[in-house]
């Protein structure tokens, strides 16, 4: 298959990416100043991430498909008010996650932001749980950027006036040289930040604009580091089809109302797991020393018996040190509970840690 490319892809080209292939797409891992520097920037200033190789998936409907959601995500949609999202899963019927995503309440239906590796399979498991009965759009003529860090605000708001206006996970449509792009305030890096929805053939004169106003372009690498120092999860790695939501920690994502009834796919496992415990849990992890972890590393007790799995692993520029994220025995989940990771035929010392290994500074309220 011909490798896919996005729309700033000679942008890219022009300011020196190193690229990878990633999810079909050839996409930019890092620029000349390289991963360390790219994400020293985006926590103190703002950095530019491609991510037009997510889905963009627009459903059409009325309270007709509200009820229909809520039967596949485990959201209270009913209640989610106009342009705000929240951060959900699409599950089997053992409650393991075919996708993690973000849904946005607009006024014609929702806009679901996909992983670009799923989107194309999400599309067609949503197509049959919702029989076909919707308008459902994978739009390929949008691009998305998102646009990171603490100053990201002011050099957003200079090109869109009142974006500052939004509230963390909340959105809206803005006009920018005629046309209508859509703006949420949210992102995966633990900072203050935006994802903008739009045409592919303005996107490079947007972002050239943001450049223009001191924003730089970061790479996926840097994305990576970034994201798992907010602890947040990667698809693929933190969750799968034999992960549940409840095992990777992730249950405050899901709706206390729906709980209580459930009736969403999955929700027999979800409420089971919550009453009983999950035999696995997602953790943080603290190497001692320098020693990177990196995925699939095996994790030990003291005892020295397998009780685990590294599922990400990096060294983390924020924080000065290496971190990691694997899924232990519920038992050995506790903060400071001493722990042994085996590279190359040794074992390393450790310790089970909190999430996130470095403060997140979203922005609770801008209004």
């Amino acid at each position: 298959m011909e490798i896919k490319k996005t729309s700033l892809n000679k942008l890219h080209q022009d300011n020196k990416a190193k690229f990878v292939e990633f999810a079909g797409y050839e996409m930019p891992i890092q620029y000349s100043s390289g991963i360390i520097e790219e994400h020293k920037f985006t926590r103190s200033n703002s950095g530019i991430f491609d991510v037009s190789h997510m889905g963009q998936l627009f459903i059409y409907g009325d309270d007709n498909l509200t009820n229909d959601l809520e039967k596949i995500f485990p959201l209270d949609l009913k209640n989610l008010k106009l342009n705000s999202s929240k951060y959900s899963f699409l599950m089997n019927d053992k409650a393991g996650v075919y996708d993690d995503l973000i849904i946005t309440k607009l006024e014609e239906g929702f806009l679901i932001i996909l992983n670009a590796a799923c989107k194309d399979n999400d599309f067609k498991i949503l197509s049959n749980l919702l029989k076909n009965k919707y308008k459902m759009v994978l739009d390929d003529q949008r691009s998305l950027i998102a646009i990171q860090g603490p100053k990201s605000v002011e050099i957003l708001n200079l090109i869109l006036k009142t974006v500052a206006d939004l509230n963390f996970m909340s959105g809206n449509w803005f006009t920018y040289k005629g046309q209508k792009l859509y703006v949420t305030r949210s992102g995966y890096t633990g900072e203050d930040g935006f994802e903008v929805s739009i045409s592919n053939e303005l996107v490079e004169v947007f972002t050239k604009e943001l450049l223009k106003n001191g924003a730089k372009l970061i790479g996926l690498g840097a994305r990576d580091t970034l994201r798992l120092e907010a602890g947040l999860c990667l698809y693929g790695h933190e969750l799968g089809t034999e992960t549940t939501p409840v095992e990777a920690n992730l249950k405050w994502a899901i709706s206390k109302e729906r709980l209580n009834n459930g009736g969403f796919i999955g929700s027999k496992n979800i409420i089971s797991q919550i009453k009983d415990g999950a035999k696995k849990i997602r953790v943080g992890i603290k190497p001692e020393g320098r020693l990177i972890a990196r995925e699939k590393t095996k994790i030990y007790n003291e005892s020295e018996q397998i009780i685990g799995e590294v599922t990400s692993g990096t060294f983390g520029p924020s924080v000065n040190g290496p971190i990691a994220m694997g899924f232990v025995d519920q038992e050995f989940s506790k903060k400071e509970t001493k722990i042994l990771l085996e590279v190359r035929g040794k074992k390393y010392p450790a310790n089970i840690c909190g999430l996130p290994f470095y403060k997140k500074s979203y922005v609770k309220g801008a209004n």
